[in-house]
């Protein structure tokens, strides 16, 4: 054991880090939901894709407005192919958080400490742990913080559901530890 550490026991005292602060634990399986959401952050973020969504959903309207006028009706090939692009294009997000979901879910809990060292996450196949210089920022939604990398295509996200924390106290702690270590963007 290393000297001038707690040890965290049944009591749910919890070890102090490197910085003299107590770590934030959080004990979760991954949910479609927690994924959807880490994508929509990036997602913000990101705003490229957004305008390029936009930008074919645009050239699609057209399309079939144009269609529409010169053929003086509606016709039912290019209507369909309409909503079907609308149907891919808005549901583009959840078809990825599904994607995701199937590559993290299997792994069953997850643990994860947040600590002054970084962020790591143990699963029963996994352990990664993360420093601080991984990360460009944060983002808090409603149910979850949301840690973006720092590459240029934020190909890394890491959600952090408020439901895996143990009590509502520990909202607060870990977003102050996020606040110390990561900007929010």
């Amino acid at each position: 054991m290393a000297e001038g550490r707690e040890v965290a026991g049944d009591s749910g005292v919890r070890e102090p880090d490197v910085a003299g602060e107590a770590e934030v634990r959080l004990v979760y399986r991954p949910q479609p939901a927690d994924t959807l959401a880490g994508l929509q952050a990036r997602q913000r973020i990101k705003r490229w894709g957004l305008i390029l969504r936009v930008v074919f959903l645009i050239l699609w309207v057209a399309q079939w407005l144009l269609g529409m006028i010169s053929r003086g009706g509606v016709d039912a090939v290019s209507t369909v192919l309409f909503l079907a692009v609308v149907l891919l294009v808005a549901g583009y997000p959840r078809l990825q958080a599904a994607q995701v979901q199937r590559l993290v879910g299997w792994q069953g809990e997850y643990r994860t400490s947040v600590s002054a060292a970084g962020i790591t996450t143990s699963s029963d196949h996994t352990t990664l742990t993360q420093k601080w210089s991984v990360y460009q920022g944060y983002r808090e939604t409603k149910n979850h913080f949301v840690l973006l990398s720092r590459d240029p295509n934020i190909l890394c996200v890491d959600v952090l559901p408020k439901h895996g924390l143990s009590t509502p106290d520990d909202v607060p702690r870990l977003r102050a530890l996020l606040d110390r270590y990561a900007k929010r963007v």
